[in-house]
């Protein structure tokens, strides 16, 4: 590895630059003064900041990334280790070596500054905030210290676009949590590839994560920052600075990619989010305009298919915002408890859990209450997300160990149990929730609910949409229901609805008497950016938007004063001074416009209303004579209908035009001869007498047609009775039928509780059996991949829980010689079980079995192999082989003639030791001695034996043998042969040949 040494004359602390603007051709930051920015995305002279974590083996990771990195990179770095809390660290000095950067360790509070590398001391926290780098005592969990998490997190919410984190070799799951925020906060994700990391635990966990935008060995991670960060083929400003009316159009082209590729519209979110993840897209692609990333898009489904998990990136973190699930605990939890009965469910809804830590979080406080209350409650908690990874992740329950930096280490112990660098919930808290994917905008909502929880969606969403969603808590919760929202979060235009819980840490109460947007309101639809927006709206509700309706209106054909009216003549909107036209009576008010509308107005305004109503057609009434404090105005007035949108058929404008004070009425000096004010005053009444004909005209032709419509109506209604009661009948038979039905499911139900309750004792025993075994045993599935293992299995073959679903062949065994995929495999196909005996590298005796998996229907679903330590039997065969041969060679080298063994009752010849050479073996083995020959010796020795059998002891005699060459006189002398119960089994003779001897 290449080592670079720090030129003496260079300083030991570069200063911060101004960015690099567009055309430069120099790498960014050059020599400059010290910048702090609270926001990354506002700040002049901001700069990128890298976290690189590391722990077991980081040092040879921190080399080869140092030696690889540019002299002027434009970029600070900070190193987060886990280094020994009780000695000094050389770190700084060992990465000099490989950099011209001045390496310094963190020394209280310290600034960042460009083109620097920092390290964190030991036995401290790092933090950093406002661009300043803070130390902090460890916050230990279980005697463990997760640093990494902890800078990462605050890395995020300091830099957020600019910050960086690259994950190196290590052990533990550090760093994995914290890289959730880095990506959430639109930083950059880098992780090590394991295979090239000493130690693979931490990049193994990032990557399990699904959240890396690289996979890298360290030498080629620097190159990576530098193009993505500073390449000019970049994004030279944020797309959320630029011109937005630029690029609307290519944003809907990408909403529809989306729509087509992945199902979910994000065309109402915010926009500002939308356009911050495009960036990082294109930024990663070295894409600078947003066309050409249009047409990368159309040209490469993976890349939509990146682009929706980087719109999906949400961090859930157990517990977030503690005093929070503090304030739910205290207010909202045990009045929950104390309002339902226990046969009642508690409903709860998470939407938008991720992988479901706060929908746990919530399970959690609801069991420690049911338990100080000493009472049960079914619960139902419904988590749900689009993301369709996120829901699988809850769905198994496995968190980092690092959660222990959230759960207090008493919930800890309680309600996770560790599995290798896991925690696991238990199954106390996972029966509490239903973990499925929904969408919040499109699926339907789950309805009677207690409490909704949507912490940190709403933020996401632009207001028309948070409004919908808002309205639809509204409907899905009960009345008293509780909502509970992020701190950063608000009920905005529903507020009315909801009544203020906790003010700062958001919790709100159902108002039942409030009146939302009904639930089916949809958004509006999502057309072209550069045009307007159509907003469709239910019938019966101004909703929102009516202002920007009237006011375009009338901007476009006419001028004010006008009213809105829905089809029952309730005025909605007004714009404009109606006192003139409408008079507002005092006491209770009625907001009908017939029931407001001044003298001289009213029935031409009835006659009017009722007549573009029936025929859908403008009308207008010219020079109206409207009185108003004795004063005679002339009026105009127009009603016209609404064509769209279309939820507002039925709706009407009123327009009014004010001609001015009637001529020689009040309000004029000039007096008129009484005889033309008496011609005024025929005329006005003359012209009242029309205006009444025609008002009556309407009102009997509308009765006309009002009588017709009822009499139709009346035959419609009669028909439907017949249909109605030929309905009920049916339904009288298919309840019958359904309470026949009803009885067998539930007979069914009852024999599948009885099954699954013998299914749960069955799992249980099965459970026991495997844990108390000594025999080891490994489930393969028909990939030979690891299923399950009983726990002594682990003392040959190296298993964690984290090995399950990995190839046998992966993992390392302590046989001697012996590879268990080949004989795997080999069963596999030939179905013939294996047996054989091998050594482990300890020197174990072990009796191996390979044997197919087969189901009680007889089909091969795999391989199990069986480990049995018979080490102590290959002991005594040791034992008992050399004890057979130390009486061998005694036996050889002693003066006896013949040893004769019978181990039954019947006295036959079993085993023959002899070295006369007159005596065969093959002649006595097998026989009694009456079998052998009537010789009376052999009957005196035949005797002999019986009698020791019968229990004489330490019998002898000279007995006369025949021999197929002559006779042998010999000493024989008798012992009984024992079982090792104590039993007598048979005799044990010895001859020796005295027939050379005198007697």
């Amino acid at each position: 590895m290449p080592k670079r040494k720090r030129d003496a004359n260079r300083p030991p602390v570069a200063l911060v630059a101004e960015p690099m603007t567009e055309g430069s051709e120099e790498r960014p930051f050059p020599a400059g003064e010290e910048v702090s920015q609270k926001e990354p995305s506002l700040g002049k002279g901001l700069f990128p900041i890298v976290g690189l974590g590391a722990s077991a083996g980081g040092l040879e990771a921190f080399q080869g990334f140092f030696a690889n990195l540019p002299e002027n990179p434009g970029m600070a770095f900070v190193l987060v280790q886990h280094l020994d809390a009780n000695h000094p660290s050389i770190l700084p000095a060992l990465i000099q070596n490989d950099t011209v950067l001045p390496v310094l360790q963190v020394q209280g509070d310290t600034p960042v500054v460009v083109n620097t590398i920092y390290v964190i001391p030991p036995n401290h926290h790092l933090l950093i905030q406002d661009g300043i780098l803070f130390l902090r005592p460890p916050l230990a969990a279980k005697g463990r210290y997760f640093a990494i998490d902890h800078f990462f997190r605050s890395l995020a919410q300091d830099r957020h676009r600019y910050a960086a984190c690259v994950i190196l070799s290590g052990t533990g799951t550090d760093g994995t949590l914290g890289l959730k925020a880095i990506k959430e906060n639109g930083g950059l994700v880098i992780t090590q590839v394991p295979a090239s990391a000493k130690y693979d635990g931490m990049p193994q966990s990032a990557l399990e994560t699904g959240m890396s935008d690289y996979i890298l060995p360290p030498e080629q991670i620097p190159r990576v920052l530098v193009d993505y960060f500073f390449t000019r083929g970049a994004p030279s400003l944020p797309l959320s600075e630029t011109n937005k009316e630029s690029h609307s159009g290519q944003l809907n082209r990408i909403f529809a990619l989306l729509r087509t590729h992945a199902g979910h519209d994000f065309a109402l979110y915010k926009e500002n989010t939308i356009l911050r993840r495009v960036e990082r897209r294109m930024a990663m692609l070295q894409v600078q305009k947003l066309a050409d990333y249009v047409i990368r898009l159309q040209e490469n489904p993976d890349e939509v298919r990146h682009l929706f998990r980087d719109l999906l990136i949400g961090v859930s973190n157990f517990f977030r915002d503690p005093e929070a699930f503090e304030a739910l605990g205290e207010k909202v939890i045990p009045t929950l408890l104390e309002s339902h009965p226990e046969s009642h469910p508690i409903r709860i809804w998470v939407p938008g859990c991720a992988s479901g830590e706060e929908a746990y979080s919530i399970a959690i406080l609801l069991r420690e209450a049911m338990e100080r209350q000493g009472r049960e409650h079914a619960v139902q908690i419904f988590a749900t997300d689009i993301d369709d990874r996120a829901i699988e992740d809850a769905r198994q329950g496995l968190f980092p160990d690092t959660i222990a930096t959230d759960v207090p280490g008493p919930r800890l112990r309680r309600f996770f149990m560790p599995e290798g660098n896991h925690y696991r919930i238990r199954k106390v808290i996972r029966d509490m929730l239903v973990i499925a994917p929904q969408s919040v905008i499109r699926d339907p909502p789950f309805s009677n609910l207690d409490l909704i929880s949507c912490r940190n969606l709403l933020i996401y969403l632009g207001p028309a949409l948070q409004t919908k969603v808002l309205s639809l808590f509204h409907y899905a919760l009960e009345p008293e229901g509780f909502l509970f929202l992020g701190t950063s979060e608000t009920t905005g235009d529903s507020a009315t609805a909801y009544q203020v819980i906790d003010r700062k840490w958001k919790i709100y109460r159902h108002k039942a008497d409030a009146s939302l947007l009904p639930p089916d309101f949809l958004p509006p639809a999502v057309i072209d950016r550069g045009r307007p927006r159509k907003r469709l709206l239910p019938k019966h509700s101004p909703g929102p938007g009516l202002k920007e309706l009237m006011e375009q209106h009338l901007l476009n054909d006419h001028t004010p004063t006008c009213l809105m009216v829905n089809e029952r003549f309730d005025v909605m909107y007004i714009h404009g001074d109606t006192g003139l036209f409408l008079d507002t009576p005092s006491g209770e008010v009625h907001w009908n416009v017939l029931k407001l509308a001044r003298d001289g107005l009213s029935l031409e305004l009835a006659s009017a209303l009722r007549q573009v109503k029936t025929t859908g057609k403008a009308l207008r009434h010219e020079k109206l004579r409207v009185k108003r404090d004795g004063i005679c105005h002339l009026v105009n007035l127009m009603v016209e209908p609404m064509r769209c949108p279309e939820t507002l058929q039925g709706w009407m404008w009123l327009l009014f035009e004010d001609l001015g004070v009637l001529p020689g009425k009040a309000g004029t000096r000039k007096e008129k001869p009484p005889k033309k004010r008496g011609d005024q005053r025929l005329a006005g009444l003359e012209e009242e007498l029309k205006s009444t004909k025609a008002y009556l005209q309407t009102t009997i032709e509308e009765l006309e047609s009002s009588n017709e419509q009822l009499k139709s109506m009346n035959e419609e209604l009669q028909a439907s009775n017949e249909e109605l009661q030929s309905a009920n009948e049916e339904l009288e038979t298919a309840k019958e039928e359904s309470q026949s039905v009803n009885e067998e499911l539930v007979t069914v139900n009852a024999e599948y509780e009885e099954k699954l309750n013998r299914l749960a004792k069955a799992n249980n025993d099965m459970v026991n059996l495997m844990a108390s075994t000594e025999i080891g045993t490994i489930f393969l599935d028909e990939d030979l991949r690891v299923v399950r293992f009983t726990p002594s299995a682990t003392r040959f073959v190296n298993l964690i829980p984290g090995d399950i679903g990995r190839p046998i062949r992966h993992l390392v065994s302590n046989l001697k010689g012996k590879d268990l995929s080949r004989y795997a495999e080999s069963v596999l196909e030939s179905l013939i079980p294996v047996e054989f005996e091998t050594q482990t590298e300890e020197d174990q005796w072990l009796s191996i079995r390979v044997r197919p998996y087969r189901t009680v229907d007889n089909v091969i679903e795999g391989v199990v192999i069986a480990f049995v330590d018979i080490s102590e039997i290959k002991q005594m065969q040791e034992n008992l082989r050399l004890s057979e041969e130390r009486f061998r060679v005694a036996l050889q080298n002693s003066s006896l003639a013949i040893v004769v063994a019978n181990v039954d009752e019947r006295l036959r010849y079993t085993w023959i030791y002899s070295t006369h050479p007159r005596v065969k073996v093959d002649d006595y083995l097998g026989k009694r001695d009456d079998e052998i020959g009537d010789h009376p010796g052999l009957q005196r020795l035949l005797a002999l034996k019986q009698r020791v059998l019968q229990g004489v002891r330490g019998e002898q005699e000279i007995i006369v043998l025949p021999l197929p060459d002559g006779l042998m006189t010999c000493k024989v002398s008798a012992e009984p042969l024992f079982h090792s119960s104590g039993k007598v089994i048979g005799v044990t003779t010895v001859a020796i040949d005295i027939s050379d001897r005198p007697h």
